[in-house]
């Protein structure tokens, strides 16, 4: 009898651990329906654009993110409010040069996900690291995320937004920077620059 009541909580012991323990799944990004807007200012005003995402994943355990990454392609920044086309390839070529994310040099820019901790509803606190121009920092954000599944991680989805800003000067984009140069007046770019993110998983 003894016998029998062991060998049954060994076998349930052993389907509560199948059962409970985490199933992650990597949920690749739609790289077409994804994009990165950018935003710079300086006290005249400000520009935009956008830079396109090549490759994106979450990770997901029972609907809830654990992880992810994407990659970014710096050679495709474009500016969206000049509207003088040769304003327009100038200022985007300045952009690509060493003043800015030197991108002949550096074509590409991640962020990894080192933590997400869910703090209500679809809402997270993340933590990453994010390389630009060859230079890792980690950075904190918070980020909308809504996914969809079912409990065996089949038919998995998500949808992920995010408001990203940084000290641009840390990864080494110093151009006009008035903490580096002195003596600019307002002719200065301020240091921190926003990135919204919208990553879409594929369909």
């Amino acid at each position: 009898m003894k016998n029998k009541i062991y060998t049954f909580l060994l076998l349930f012991s052993s389907l509560s651990f199948f059962s409970f323990s985490p199933h992650p799944l990597v949920v690749e990004a739609n790289k077409d329906a994804s994009t990165i807007i950018w935003t710079g200012s300086k006290p005249t005003g400000s520009h935009s654009g956008n830079v396109t995402i090549t490759k994106g994943h979450l990770v997901l355990d029972h609907d809830n993110v654990v992880g992810g990454s994407f990659t970014i392609d710096m050679n495709s920044i474009t500016c969206t409010d000049i509207e003088d086309e040769g304003k327009n390839n100038y200022f985007v070529g300045h952009l690509k040069d060493e003043d800015f994310f030197d991108v002949a040099k550096f074509p590409e820019a991640e962020l990894n996900i080192i933590e997400a901790k869910k703090i209500s509803g679809n809402d997270y606190e993340i933590l990453a690291n994010m390389t630009i121009k060859g230079i890792t920092k980690k950075i904190t954000f918070n980020s909308e995320i809504k996914t969809s599944g079912t409990a065996d991680n089949t038919g998995n989805s998500f949808t992920a937004i995010a408001k990203i800003v940084i000290d641009r000067t840390l990864w080494g984009v110093e151009y006009k920077s008035k903490n580096i140069f002195k003596n600019l007046g307002d002719k200065f770019i301020y240091d921190d620059m926003e990135f919204e993110v919208f990553l879409i998983s594929e369909k």
